[in-house]
């Protein structure tokens, strides 16, 4: 959970101008982390939080745009990790609407504000951060990485995956055990995503971590030879390389000079592909007509060894697990 905590950090501190952009953000974090409740006989609006930070900027936030203080208090208990509670009671109809979690009839909002899925890519970007804030995760860079959040119904997820893909980023929503959930796999996404809702210093540490990763997992390959074709590679190489040896040292003068030419490529690049050794070659060769060469060098060498009487290329060829 620790990339997680930092992305959340991170956009509790995200400065925001525009009041439409700052509401947005509030509409979606009350949507996503709370709901409407009776106290009283007075609908009171609840919000649950995870850290101080986000319940602080959400009741700046709501004091700065809507004129109403918030309480907030912490909630702990047993092995539960703290949470925060920011809750308005007096006010919290008139804010419920002004929000857009009750509609003009006073009848519970089941997704988000037209206004808020139609507006600006800043606005797009708010509802996003919104949302993280309240349900978000985001897991280890690696095969199965994935950007989350958990929705309070199937209409508020596919508010938000519209709005993803808006921002141009491929979202899917789907329902685990009962809970509807928004999904952003894949590398460029995730940090497409991340950087548009002001996590930055987020994304260059959760790319570093990833390509940390790839090249350990490259090394673990090389070290253990467990990719079988690179293996087989290197065995082909040393083999190819003994043989164009032994060629040589067959037809010593005799050798062809433009075969000698392509064998001597081979032995002073020994790791090189065909391609590569086409490329270095002066002029230029395509692959085939290096393979062709080294080919026709072994053939002559092998044919010269039987007439000779002596081992051929193949002899010297040492044994490979």
């Amino acid at each position: 959970m620790t990339l997680t905590h930092d992305v959340k950090e991170e956009l509790a501190r995200v400065r925001v101008q525009r009041p439409q952009a700052r509401a947005a953000e509030v509409a979606s974090l009350l949507r996503f982390s709370g709901g409407l409740h009776v106290i009283s006989g007075r609908v009171a609006v609840e919000s649950e939080v995870e850290s101080a930070a986000i319940a602080r900027r959400l009741g700046r936030d709501l004091l700065d745009l809507y004129g109403v203080r918030a309480e907030i208090a912490v909630i702990s208990g047993g092995s539960r990790q703290r949470a925060y509670l920011v809750r308005v009671v007096a006010q919290g109809e008139t804010l419920a609407r002004q929000t857009g979690l009750l509609d003009a009839r006073r009848r519970p909002v089941r997704g988000l504000p037209n206004r808020l899925t139609t507006g600006s890519l800043e606005d797009l970007a708010a509802v996003w951060r919104g949302a993280f804030l309240a349900h978000g995760s985001l897991t280890d860079p690696g095969r199965s990485a994935a950007l989350e959040i958990a929705s309070p119904g199937s209409e508020a997820a596919m508010a938000i995956v519209g709005a993803a893909q808006r921002l141009g980023v491929p979202a899917k929503s789907r329902e685990v055990r009962g809970v509807h959930r928004v999904i952003v796999r894949d590398t460029e996404p995730i940090s497409r995503l991340l950087s548009a809702m002001g996590a930055s210093d987020t994304v260059e540490s959760w790319m570093q971590l990833r390509q940390q990763r790839e090249v350990r997992a490259n090394a673990n390959r090389l070290v253990n030879f467990d990719d079988a074709n690179l293996r087989r590679s290197a065995q082909a190489a040393v083999a190819a390389c003994a043989r164009v040896e032994r060629a040589l040292e067959i037809l010593g003068d005799e050798t062809p000079e433009h075969l000698a030419y392509a064998g001597r490529l081979r032995l002073d690049h020994r790791d090189a592909s065909l391609d590569d050794l086409g490329r270095r070659a002066d002029p230029p060769m395509t692959k085939d007509a290096v393979a062709g060469r080294i080919r026709r060098l072994l053939a002559l060498a092998d044919k010269t060894a039987e007439d000779r009487g002596i081992p051929d290329t193949e002899a010297s060829v040492p044994e490979l697990d």
